[in-house]
């Protein structure tokens, strides 16, 4: 089958799929405004600190920001941090597996590597493959995740040409000296977690640890169709633990000074050709240290140390491929920014420095760089009106130095609609890997140079809300990988999503619908392991002491490598979950979770498995 052909396949379903949730995006609209309560006035919108780097409402900022809750994150008990992300509008992930296995979140068709995570503000992930480290980090430690979707260069620097993954861990919070919780799951293919923290303050000091332990038996990663003859049908287990810990003292009403601490450590075990099980040891450390001011009445300044350390080892390969050996990024980071209130808005500026070292049984010919950075930026909002601007310079050791820059701007027709428009530029170095890797890395390789448009409009009235946001973002010297990572010229993302929220007889509802066209222009394909078409459901609703839930993700058909070959395509993919909780008293709380309630059998990556049906049962105590 030709490659035209192959992709004409592409556009058959998805037609059905657009007009199919367009339909019921605007039969949600008109239904639930006709039974809208009066609202009033606008509802008080979310406060987040990672669309412009201090405090903001969602409506103020001119970039497209979500935010994941604590009771998200709780119902999503037995997932992984990937698959939690899966479920918010503009973001698809791939997986190798299960628990603990190398995972991929692209943010708006972009690379992995093209995201930023940062934990606590700290920048986290591995500078060998340039991406996030999304396997090891434990959704126990989470009290909360904001993600902005759009470059963020000009905010946070290289790789946040696609957006930043923000993760917020478990702090001390509330007026009681102690507060205590304990959990315990049980789930399909032997998961088991146990849980427990406190958290609390007193006499100006506040403190929170937490731990968990979370094991799983697994199931077969590959199967046969998988490269370099690596199947091996045997069950891939995964056991973790991991302890994060915070402690502050306010001073005084302007002064305080914060910690914190996240270190996890995991065994995974991946398959590795014909009879042969390969252990990876998995470590995460994190950590972070600062003192906040207020210098002048409207001048409050912060300086941050800090430090993140990302580790794997294949502690006993027998293969070529996967060869036993270590890779260890280590991070640090040093960070003192200022925010002035002033009459046109929030003025944030301030200097960072970011120390990069690789460590690795693989020799690499440089092991590490530095950056050098300043940034300032202004966000404010003055009747209709809201603006955004940001720039920033970096001087990077191997790369010289360079610019982004981004400016947005939002105005509110009325009570019910705002409009917002936002421009944007990007910077990405490339990785060591791509650089030094032996026999494979391109050492003349350039960064990569990014411009983005988002136009939105935005619709609310009486608890509901429906966005459509249209994007299009041109990447210049994509470094692609074939036979040797290169340059090519251009590559284009655009594309659309649409969503609503709202409340409707008691249910919480949302619903929201992708489409993408993720290409390298040089060849005219489609980017590999991106779907199209992306297709998002759900609904809660409180009733008494028990709370239901249920969620659905359509998934179109996408392609494994870059050449958009036939046999390398993917099928399209519908799952569904199920979520109930029973409160049995004022402390204790059961609730049940069935994952992939059809069966379905997919795969995000060619040739490895996803999981089958799964149920899981918790058991939680917090006293109140």
């Amino acid at each position: 089958m030709s490659r035209n052909s192959s992709s004409a396949q592409l556009c058959v379903a998805p037609f059905a799929c657009t007009r199919v949730a367009a339909a019921a995006v605007l039969c949600a609209i008109s239904s639930f405004a006709a039974h809208a309560q009066d609202a009033g006035a606008r509802q008080m919108a979310e406060t987040v600190v990672t669309g412009s780097r201090a405090e903001a409402s969602i409506e103020q900022l001119t970039a497209d920001v979500t935010v994941i809750d604590a009771k998200q994150i709780e119902r999503a008990a037995g997932s992984s941090l990937p698959e939690l992300l899966q479920r918010e509008a503009g973001l698809q992930i791939t997986s190798n597996g299960g628990l603990g296995k190398e995972a991929s979140v692209f943010t708006r068709g972009t690379e992995s590597r093209h995201t930023i995570l940062l934990v606590d503000g700290v920048r986290y992930g591995s500078a060998t493959s340039g991406g996030p480290s999304w396997a090891n980090i434990p959704l126990a430690s989470i009290e909360r995740i904001e993600v902005i979707k759009g470059p963020a260069s000009s905010l946070y620097g290289s790789d946040a040409v696609g957006g930043v993954v923000q993760i917020f861990t478990k702090k001390g919070t509330g007026a009681k000296p102690f507060n205590p919780y304990a959990s315990v799951t049980l789930g399909s293919d032997h998961y088991a977690q146990a849980a427990a923290g406190l958290n609390g303050s007193q006499q100006g000091w506040n403190y929170s640890l937490n731990a968990q332990r979370t094991t799983e038996h697994g199931f077969s990663s590959t199967n046969s169709k998988v490269a370099y003859g690596n199947y091996n049908p045997d069950r891939d287990p995964f056991r973790q633990s991991s302890l994060n810990a915070s402690l502050g003292y306010e001073i005084n009403s302007d002064w305080r000074v914060d910690g914190s601490v996240l270190y996890s450590e995991g065994i995974t075990h991946f398959d590795d050709g014909p009879g042969v099980d390969t252990r990876s040891a998995l470590r995460t450390q994190v950590s972070t240290a600062s003192v906040t001011g207020r210098i002048l009445k409207d001048w409050k300044s912060k300086f941050t140390i800090s430090h993140s350390r990302d580790e794997s080892n294949a502690i006993d390969s027998a293969q070529s491929y996967n060869l036993p050996g270590l890779f260890a990024t280590t991070q640090r980071q040093y960070q003192w920014q200022n925010d002035i209130a002033t009459p046109v808005g929030l003025v944030v500026a301030g200097f960072e420095r970011l120390e990069q070292e690789v460590n690795s049984s693989t020799k690499y010919s440089v092991t590490e760089r530095t950056v050098n950075s300043g940034f300032v930026g202004l966000t404010g909002e003055q009747g209709a009106h809201s603006w955004q601007a940001n720039l920033r310079r970096d001087d990077n050791s191997q790369f010289g130095s360079k610019n982004t820059w981004g400016v947005g701007y939002g105005f509110r027709l009325n009570s019910q609609w705002r409009l917002h428009a936002s421009h944007g530029t990007s910077f990405v170095a490339p990785t060591f890997n791509q650089l030094y890797w032996p026999d494979y890395g391109s050492p003349d390789l350039k960064p990569e140079f990014g411009r983005n448009t988002d136009v939105g409009v935005t619709w609310s009235e009486g608890g509901h809300s429906v966005k459509l946001v249209y994007f299009d973002n041109r990447i210049r010297g994509y470094i692609a990988n074939t036979t040797k990572p290169e340059n090519i010229p251009r590559s284009r993302i655009k594309g659309w999503t649409l969503g609503y929220s709202g409340q409707f007889m008691g249910w919480k509802l949302r619903a929201d619908y992708d489409q993408l066209d993720p290409r390298n222009t040089l060849t005219d394909t489609l980017l590999p392991r991106r779907a199209r078409h992306v297709t998002r459901l759900s609904a809660d609703k409180d009733w008494g002491a028990w709370t239901f839930g249920a969620s659905a993700q359509s998934v179109g058909k996408r392609y494994d490598d870059a050449k958009n070959s036939a046999d390398k395509l993917m099928g399209q993919y519908t799952t569904v979950d199920l979520y109930a909780s029973y409160r049995l008293d004022k402390d204790w709380t059961l609730s049940a979770r069935i994952a992939n309630l059809t069966d379905k059998d997919y795969t995000t990556a060619y040739g490895y498995n996803t999981r089958g049906r799964a149920g899981y049962l918790t058991l939680l105590w917090q006293p109140r």
